[in-house]
């Protein structure tokens, strides 16, 4: 059976101080608005979907070296069709997960916070790769992984697979270390390892890179989301 031409895009919920000033962190924008334009252009209709049904930008994901003139016409337009998506943002109650066949966890720092503990995003995901589908997440949605299990197994559904995600170098080369071992959460790479995953790294902390495995693709930073997108249309065309 063909699996639905639909994406579900998680989003975090979490926000919390982070940056020098106070500023906070919360979704880093680029990694749900480029995926969602390249599902949209691949021919995917797209959901955004979040655990409590909320969401909050990230301060460092507004700046102008992060979103640029195009993307940025998008999000402040609350009649795209993205920036509508993200105001009306779902809940994971709202979701049927057999009515899609890709699911993408977009990011930011936020997402170590909530995602670990997104039972509903984490149910969703699980049905939908018993069920056939691609699950792919960019920079620090792989936090999500852990909890999500395969039934065949019981363990996480990358348990033996190589992923990717944001370096623990880039974590101390941004200042934010400290900060993320006070919120007692592990870093992408720590994460991957205590599920039974291979960690990918890639050629440099900023450098975009994605990597696939099977019907798990992952990408590395932000600057990785429009490729790691790419790739998971790729491996859903193979399927």
């Amino acid at each position: 059976m063909a699996l639905p031409r639909k994406a579900l895009i998680a989003v975090t919920s979490a926000h919390a101080p982070l940056y020098p000033d106070g500023q906070e962190t919360g979704l880093f924008i680029t990694e749900a608005l480029h995926p969602f334009n390249v599902f949209r252009k691949a021919g995917f209709e797209v959901d955004l979907v979040s655990e409590t049904g909320s969401y909050q930008a990230d301060w460092l994901s507004l700046q102008k070296d992060w979103l640029n003139d195009e993307d940025r016409k998008i999000w402040e337009d609350h009649s795209s069709e993205f920036r509508s998506k993200l105001d009306h943002i779902l809940k994971p109650g709202d979701i049927n997960y057999d009515k899609y066949g890709l699911f993408f966890a977009s990011a930011g720092h936020a997402s170590l916070i909530d995602y670990p503990d997104a039972k509903g995003l984490q149910s969703i995901a699980s049905h939908m790769y018993t069920d056939g589908s691609i699950i792919s997440a960019v920079c620090h949605g792989g936090a999500i992984f852990p909890g999500i299990i395969d039934p065949k197994t019981g363990k996480s559904i990358i348990s033996g697979k190589e992923v990717t995600g944001f370096t623990t170098k880039g974590e101390e080369e941004e200042g934010v270390l400290d900060t993320i071992i006070s919120w007692k959460r592990p870093t992408i790479e720590k994460a991957a390892a205590e599920a039974g995953a291979t960690y990918v790294a890639p050629p440099g902390p900023w450098a975009a890179f994605a990597h696939t495995d099977g019907r798990i693709v992952t990408g590395a930073n932000p600057a990785s989301a429009h490729v790691t997108a790419d790739d998971a249309v790729k491996a859903f065309d193979k399927l």
